[in-house]
């Protein structure tokens, strides 16, 4: 498994249609979140990165809305995703829509993510899948280098993993759009395979208590106190 930092630096798109059926991409992805939009509620969404500012979000419950990239149109928050010049806790809400397929540090931007979170604030990523069809031009020379092969495909199961480490709490999490070229991804194998869609998504939110609590052991003896070492008895005479 090749490590998450990378002294690579990665250009991410500054739009979906500078990816090959980069549109037949945004539109899915908009059809699988568009469930979740009016479950979140709060008073700012942070939109991170080119791609998440072109995605529809007017159904969501949160209507501050806040673009944020260090480059592109449409941006209110010109802002490096590794120091967001915002409050610890002051955001409800995150979405990262192939941001981290485009971070040298996916570790490092998850972390100030976490830090601008408030408690059970909602996170959304999105990223392509390694073991799709859009994940084999990765082994072709002669489409490696070029988008969106050239982008960073983690697996869903190592994004989980990061989430985990984080305290976050999973609600959501699907792979979809199986045939790249097509408008609908495939319908008939979307249904029948998801594992194989070329796109993932996760629904996430931030938890302060453990998830997994450790129960505590039926009839356990409560700790006594024990004499401090070196100590005495003393005794005294009653009158």
């Amino acid at each position: 498994m090749k490590p998450a930092h990378t002294l690579q630096k990665l250009t991410g798109p500054q739009s979906w249609a500078e990816l090959p059926w980069g549109e037949y991409y945004r539109e899915a992805l908009e059809r699988q979140l568009q469930p979740w939009w009016p479950k979140l509620f709060g008073f700012h969404l942070l939109k991170m990165g080119m791609l998440s500012a072109e995605l529809a979000t007017d159904k969501c419950a949160i209507s501050h809305q806040v673009n944020v990239g260090l480059e592109g149109e449409g941006l209110q928050v010109i802002a490096d995703a590794y120091q967001l010049p915002f409050a610890a806790k002051s955001v409800d809400a995150c979405l990262l829509a192939h941001t981290l397929s485009y971070a040298d540090d996916p570790h490092r931007m998850l972390r100030e993510v976490d830090r601008v979170l408030i408690d059970d604030g909602w996170l959304v990523i999105s990223s392509f899948n390694p073991f799709s069809l859009l994940g084999l031009g990765k082994l072709v020379p002669g489409l490696r280098h070029r988008q969106p092969y050239v982008s960073r495909m983690f697996t869903q199961m190592r994004l989980l993993d990061w989430l985990s480490l984080l305290n976050y709490e999973v609600l959501h999490q699907s792979r979809f759009h199986v045939l790249p070229w097509h408008r609908k991804g495939g319908k008939f194998l979307c249904t029948h395979l998801p594992a194989l869609g070329c796109m993932s998504v996760i629904v996430a939110r931030k938890r302060t208590l453990p998830l997994t609590p450790t129960p505590m052991k039926l009839g356990a003896r409560k700790p006594s106190l024990s004499r401090a070492v070196g100590a005495t008895k003393s005794y005294r005479k009653l009158p």
